[in-house]
């Protein structure tokens, strides 16, 4: 899954894990991201793609392009819609711009809501 470019001074490749850095940095920089939830694929695919606390992303080529999955907790005030819409332009736009990779889509798991305790009792 790493991107590799050659040019006569060598090669340059981009490791799995700096996508998801790059994503998940996006991601928790988007108002109204509380924190990234929890990734649905298992704990060692996780702990192979992704630096420690990078739950909350998944990544796989798809025909040639990257795909992203992402899982996210709101904060309560947010427009779930835009919120959702807001990761996908983000999240394509970082990493094109950052890794120089071709991004298919962007999909948005919004997990839950986070409701500060005072404002739930």
């Amino acid at each position: 899954m790493s991107d590799a470019v050659e040019d006569p001074a060598g090669s340059v490749t981009v490791h799995p894990s700096v996508v998801v850095t790059v994503a998940r940095l996006t991601a928790l920089a988007t108002p109204g991201v509380a924190r990234l939830g929890h990734s649905t694929r298992g704990r060692r695919m996780r702990r192979m793609l992704a630096p420690p606390g990078g739950d909350g992303v998944d990544l796989r080529m798809c025909d040639g392009a990257l795909a992203v999955d992402l899982h996210v907790v709101a904060e309560a005030e947010a427009n779930l819609v835009r919120l959702g819409q807001a990761l996908q332009t983000e999240v394509q736009r970082a990493i094109r711009e950052l890794v120089g990779m071709e991004v298919r889509e962007v999909n948005v798991t919004i997990q839950d809501v986070d409701i500060p305790l005072a404002r739930a009792t």
